[in-house]
């Protein structure tokens, strides 16, 4: 009788002592799978707060110059500590600066063909993405005093006509417009980039000039577009890329994905721009 109860005493101590050692250990665990969360959450913490700062140098077609610089000041207000500087120009002369080590972060082209340029010596980080179109207009003088209703009207003698370059992609899209309605031309002028013929026309020394919609909705009232239907053979791509050698790639990524963001698209759409 008495061996039993002391057996059944040392039993009782026995699974009273591994009852304590199991919730210490699940205790331990519970701290340890805290503190392990808290490590995580505070790291996560730190990385959503941390900041981009310093320059973003884009380089940016012509055409892109009024809602860029949109989207610029649009990016420095969230994100206080950056600056964004823009290079903007015919896209061909800003991928030949590029090839030739012109320091830049982003490069937005408004041709695939000259996105190409940069591609192809390897000075492009990842793949160009189309982020949106662009279709020509002809931009006239407000009124329309010659009554310009067609592309093919732009051929009447003694009319002065100003076209984009055509190794720019403003001006390759026109020559692909009068291709595709079996028309010759001989401008009085070639410009370097779209700006550049659209000024002809705003200052009068040129009575119209092939450029794009966008350019002409910038414009205002300074000039009056002309839609013509060959248009529609010569819609441009607008690709924009990440840059192999960029300084400030983090901010450099941001703005890319600003550009593309419902936010971005907006501000682009309002510009006159398609949607890719």
């Amino acid at each position: 009788m008495t061996r039993s109860v002391r057996r059944t005493s040392r039993t009782s101590r026995i699974l009273q002592t591994a009852a304590v050692g199991t919730a210490a250990l699940l205790t331990l665990a519970a701290c340890s799978s805290s503190g392990s969360d808290t490590s995580s959450n505070s790291s996560s913490s730190s990385a959503a707060s941390s900041e981009l700062s310093g320059t973003v140098t884009v380089f940016a077609a012509a055409s892109l110059q009024e809602s860029f610089t949109t989207l610029g000041k649009e990016f420095e207000k969230e994100h206080p500590d950056t600056k964004v500087t823009f290079s903007f120009g015919g896209s061909d002369s800003l991928a030949a600066s590029i090839t030739s080590g012109a320091p830049a972060d982003v490069f937005a082209s408004a041709s695939p063909k000259t996105m190409k340029i940069v591609t192809e010596a390897g000075d492009a980080s990842g793949t160009p993405a189309t982020f949106v179109r662009n279709q020509l207009e002809i931009a006239t003088l407000p009124g329309n005093p010659y009554k310009l209703a067609s592309l093919k009207d732009l051929t009447r003698p003694g009319l002065k006509v100003v076209l984009c370059d055509r190794t720019v992609p403003c001006g390759a899209a026109a020559q692909k417009a009068l291709e595709a309605g079996g028309l010759k031309l001989t401008p009085v002028s070639y410009e370097q980039d779209v700006k550049g013929a659209l000024t002809k026309v705003e200052l009068k020394e040129a009575d119209a000039a092939v450029v794009y919609k966008t350019d002409v909705k910038a414009a205002g009232d300074k000039v009056e577009g002309v839609d013509f239907p060959e248009s529609a053979d010569a819609v441009n791509d607008y690709p924009i890329t990440l840059l192999k050698n960029a300084g400030n790639p983090d901010a450099a990524k941001a703005f890319i994905e600003l550009v593309r963001s419902a936010e971005g698209q907006k501000v682009l759409s309002e510009a006159g721009f398609l949607k890719p």
